[in-house]
């Protein structure tokens, strides 16, 4: 079992930024798929960026190449989304989830999920 625990959400103006945490407890978290996806109200969970447990590999929607970036530290069992030059259309409540395997940008590829950080993007 993970347990995640996001946070780093707010309020940022458009071209501000902001950095995401998810602080993992429980057994084996080098050993996972990171992920973080993002939903916003009525639309469908989707995915932002993943890095394996490696770290040394990392993938994007192609919507956040250039202006996101996911890293991990495996020793604090933690992973982190450093999102610059934010815009309107980053708005959404971002999910940190785990998977063993590996790496996707499925939702349902993914057995654990963090509660949900909620980022407002102000044009």
């Amino acid at each position: 079992q993970v347990q995640l625990v996001e946070s780093g959400g707010g309020l940022v103006q458009a071209g501000g930024s902001l950095r995401l945490s998810c602080a993992a407890s429980g057994r084996s978290f080098s050993s996972y798929v990171m992920g973080w996806f993002r939903q916003t109200p009525g639309k469908e969970r989707k995915f932002v960026a993943a890095i394996p447990w490696t770290g040394t590999t990392t993938y994007y929607t192609a919507s956040v190449k250039g202006r996101f970036t996911i890293s991990r530290d495996n020793a604090k069992n933690t992973v982190y989304l450093q999102m610059n030059s934010l815009k309107p259309e980053d708005t959404a409540v971002y999910y940190c989830a785990a998977r063993f395997g590996n790496w996707s940008a499925e939702t349902y590829d993914y057995a654990y999920w963090g509660q949900g950080t909620e980022v407002t993007v102000s044009s």
